[in-house]
């Protein structure tokens, strides 16, 4: 748990908890989700996992094997289904039709993009030194090539 508050940008949280999430995928069902807050300015944080996005009910494992299965595989959407651990949680077809949008699409999703360069740039004035001075910006480039296609 990070314990660095965004907001008033203290070390001031602390444990508030957990509660459990849905994720959906061969391995998990439900997961518990530790939750912190600020005691300095009263703001709750939830931590997610990596593979569990927030308000989904699938995990990112789910949603990639359906997605491998749909383009090496050139199944159907109703046969490109993820195995899920309860096989009565399957998603609609149309949900995982939803989960390829916008992967073949050259503009980013604009409220991510957004929120991306205001904490790049609150990070960068804030005086932070980037690692490698010679190629600014160099780690910005590969890590929107991974999250652009999964619109956080």
């Amino acid at each position: 748990m990070i314990r660095r508050c965004p907001f008033c940008e203290r070390d001031s949280i602390v444990g508030h908890g957990r509660r459990r999430k849905q994720a959906h995928d061969e391995h998990h069902d439900w997961i518990w989700i530790h939750r912190g807050r600020c005691v300095r300015c009263g703001m709750t944080f939830t931590f997610l996992p990596l593979f569990s996005l927030p308000y989904t009910h699938y995990s990112l494992l789910a949603r990639s094997h359906a997605l491998q299965r749909r383009f090496t595989e050139h199944c159907s959407w109703e046969k490109a289904l993820p195995r899920l651990k309860d096989p009565d949680r399957l998603p609609d077809p149309s949900t995982v039709r939803r989960w390829s949008s916008g992967l073949d699409c050259f503009q980013p999703a604009l409220s991510f993009l957004s929120r991306t360069v205001t904490r790049i740039t609150h990070w960068l004035t804030r005086g932070h030194q980037l690692v490698d001075q010679a190629t600014p910006l160099s780690w910005i480039s590969p890590t929107l090539e991974v999250l652009w296609p999964l619109r956080l």
